[in-house]
């Protein structure tokens, strides 16, 4: 798998498929090209072609220690797109990383086809379903992680041991709690200026509920889809999270 070297970091990528471009973004903490790789990724690269990468800090990217706010994290985007394609790319996000494509989006919108955003949080950063484990002491943080998570850890392995010391390393060694406690909100009017289309997607019991009903209502022609889940939805819903971004990829806008 290649190693990239963008932004004076070393980026784990993967690219695969053929057709129009997409580049699918995991969330923070716990997330890496995984959450994809072993999810929607292979379905989606059945029409298209698609880059995954590690965000910085984490997987088998390069452990930054500073550089988790928005603006940075675009750049990192920015700079990957760039070596993937000159064509205007889907973008999929989850979490943290569906923030990042749509900052991405509304700075560069003719390089963004469309845009799908799994379980977006939108500033300010207050997602329990995270807080409750990220500020615990090392030791405890494994007991308080979502149960196919923790359930992953059990059967052990380096994968298991490379995300508790990514969990310990982006809790207490890098500036990321200080980055996302400094995100500035993103405004309505900024939201309602895009352009492409969107399709947001949410678990009906996530705390982040209430930042896709925003969406739906001031962006344009955004579509919303409630899935039966919370916010780690690539686990507790794959199938259905598959086949909706799927959908959405092939052109099929109004479901």
């Amino acid at each position: 798998m290649p190693v990239v070297q963008q932004n004076g970091l070393s980026f784990h990528t993967q690219a695969f498929g053929a057709g129009p471009p997409a580049v699918m973004l995991h969330g923070l903490l716990i997330g890496s090209m995984t959450t994809w790789y072993f999810g929607a990724a292979p379905r989606l690269a059945r029409s298209h072609r698609v880059l995954l990468y590690d965000l910085r800090g984490h997987g088998k990217s390069a452990r930054a220690r500073r550089g988790y706010d928005l603006a940075t994290m675009v750049r990192d985007l920015d700079a990957l797109l760039g070596d993937f394609t000159d064509e205007p790319a889907t973008l999929v996000g989850h979490s943290y990383g569906a923030l990042t494509a749509l900052r991405f989006a509304m700075l560069h919108p003719e390089r963004v086809a469309r845009l799908v955003l799994v379980e977006a949080p939108l500033p300010p950063l207050r997602l329990p379903e995270l807080d409750h484990f990220l500020r615990r002491p090392r030791g405890e943080m494994e007991s308080a992680l979502p149960d196919e998570i923790r359930h992953a850890l059990r059967r052990g392995g380096r994968q298991a041991l490379r995300l508790v010391d990514q969990l310990a390393f982006l809790a207490a060694e890098s500036s990321l709690l200080a980055d996302l406690d400094a995100e500035p909100e993103i405004g309505d009017d900024e939201l309602a200026a895009l352009a492409c289309p969107l399709l947001a997607i949410y678990g009906n019991r996530s705390s982040c509920r209430p930042a896709g009903d925003r969406l739906r209502r001031v962006v344009p022609g955004a579509q919303l889809v409630l899935l039966p889940g919370g916010h780690f939805l690539p686990t507790e819903a794959a199938e259905a999270l598959t086949h909706e971004i799927v959908r959405f990829c092939a052109g099929d806008v109004d479901g």
